[in-house]
């Protein structure tokens, strides 16, 4: 097997469960305790990654060996590093810079004095979702984080850490760097990088992939359908459905949601200015 093979490995709920150690029915519940937060495929079954294995062997091993509840595990996991694949913390890795957008947020509901619960309510999601998120930066969708950004008077691009780095006046085909993926099946590109007027990205979404549910925010908007086909809702009453070569400009102020309408992949070209996404 392949370097490349090993990366996009997922395991059944069944063949996680057995590897871990545990049942099937644990895997589920430990789910609904915000513990572990798999990707779904496009027929909504769950998929579990090597990092995803090696994180139900910590919560495994707490669980057994220290006789943690599920929110003690939860302050535990919180405090340790990222889990390495042998299934104990280790020590920061290239992909470590993924926990960035969890870590932000949750210093922002520190400093605001807010708990989980708290936070959660305002947004109108599950407690055990943002301690996911914050815990991985992964679990939830993208209307879902704008609000979350909004929230804490930030910006997506801003809890990414991606304006922070140098600019960069030429990005090679290929060589686009990838956020943090919070959403399954949205893959988000960086056309360009550092402080700038503009927030370029390319979005790569799966079949099936959507911004599950509509969000608003400062600025404006263009996307450019570079393959596949798009489905845009604004103000939850108008639909534009956009195939390669269509383009739609419209106030992000209004309330827009999007889906890949495509059986394939979809690719597009997203501009927002000035960089409130």
């Amino acid at each position: 097997m392949t370097d490349d093979a090993v990366t996009v490995l997922r395991y059944k709920v069944a063949e996680a469960a057995r590897l871990a150690g545990v049942s099937a029915s644990t895997l589920r519940l430990w789910e609904t305790q915000g513990l572990v937060v798999p990707e779904r495929s496009v027929t909504g079954h769950r998929q579990y990654s090597e990092n995803d294995l090696a994180r139900l062997k910590r919560i495994s091993w707490l669980r057994v060996e220290r006789g943690l509840n599920p929110a003690a595990i939860r302050e535990a996991l919180d405090a340790e590093l990222p889990v390495s694949d042998e299934g104990t913390a280790g020590p920061p890795t290239e992909g470590a810079s993924t926990f960035e957008i969890g870590r932000k947020l949750r210093s922002l509901r520190h400093g605001a004095g807010k708990t989980l619960e708290q936070v959660a309510g305002d947004i109108g999601i599950a407690a055990s979702i943002l301690s996911t998120l914050e815990r991985t930066s992964q679990g939830v969708s993208v209307a879902v984080l704008h609000n979350l950004a909004e929230y804490f008077g930030s910006t997506v691009s801003s809890l990414s850490g991606k304006d922070e780095g140098e600019v960069r006046a030429v990005v090679r085909a290929g060589e686009w760097r990838n956020w943090p993926r919070t959403t399954p099946g949205v893959t988000i590109q960086m056309l360009a990088e550092g402080r700038n007027q503009m927030d370029c990205h390319r979005f790569v979404l799966e079949p099936g992939a959507s911004s599950e549910g509509a969000y608003k925010h400062e600025g404006e908007e263009f996307v450019y359908v570079l393959s596949g086909r798009v489905e845009f809702v604004l103000d939850a009453d108008q639909f534009h459905d956009l195939g390669p070569g269509d383009s739609l400009y419209f106030a992000s102020r209004r309330q827009h949601a999007w889906s890949n309408r495509h059986d394939g992949e979809t690719v597009l070209l997203w501009i927002n200015t000035p960089p409130t996404f």
